[in-house]
This record gives structure tokens, C-alpha cells and sequence, in this order.
């Protein structure tokens, strides 16, 4: 089981992660939506096409953009459509 953690809160887990990069991707159901927050920035990756991101509130506290995904990925990257990777001191593991 992968767990991400931030903030003393586990805030996805699975057995089920697609590791891309070296960042583990959680299946969307995997992540506890309360924490989500959303963003408006974007990024760009020339093989897996424009990330969308949200920032992360636990106990009051914020990470901004800590969490990312893509929404319509290019095909080679399929396999991480409707899944949610994390950084920004977002430990995982």
C-alpha cells in the first residue's frame, strides 16, 4: 500500500499507484477530496500534455499546488488519466 501524507494526514492511498518519473500516481478515488483545493495553474509536459494542479488544506494550513494531474493526457501517457500525483513536501510512500 502507497500512502501520501502531508501535514500528519494521510491523504491517499492505494495499492493501485502508476509510477511515471518517479512520482506515484494515485487513482482519483484514492485521494481524500476534502483536502483538495482547486488552482488555476497549469504546466506543460512535451510527452504528457498540460497538468492542472491543486493546492492542499489540512488543519487550516495550505500547500499551494501540491497536487497535480492530467486531465486529457497525451497517448503516451493513457495510463495516468484520472489519477493525482503529489510534491511540495508531500511525502509518499
Amino acid at each position: 500500500m502507497v500512502e501520501a501524507r502531508w501535514n500528519g494526514k494521510v491523504i491517499a492511498s492505494s495499492d493501485n499507484t502508476v509510477v511515471v518519473e518517479g512520482n506515484h500516481y494515485f487513482p482519483r478515488e484514492a485521494v481524500d477530496a476534502t483536502v483538495l483545493r482547486p488552482s488555476s495553474t497549469t504546466s506543460l509536459c512535451p510527452w504528457k500534455g498540460t497538468a492542472s494542479y491543486h493546492s492542499l488544506e489540512v488543519d487550516g494550513d495550505t500547500n499551494k499546488d501540491a497536487a497535480w494531474f492530467y486531465p486529457e493526457p497525451k497517448a503516451a501517457a493513457a495510463q495516468i488519466r484520472d489519477r493525482i500525483a503529489f510534491w511540495k513536501g508531500v511525502e509518499v510512500g
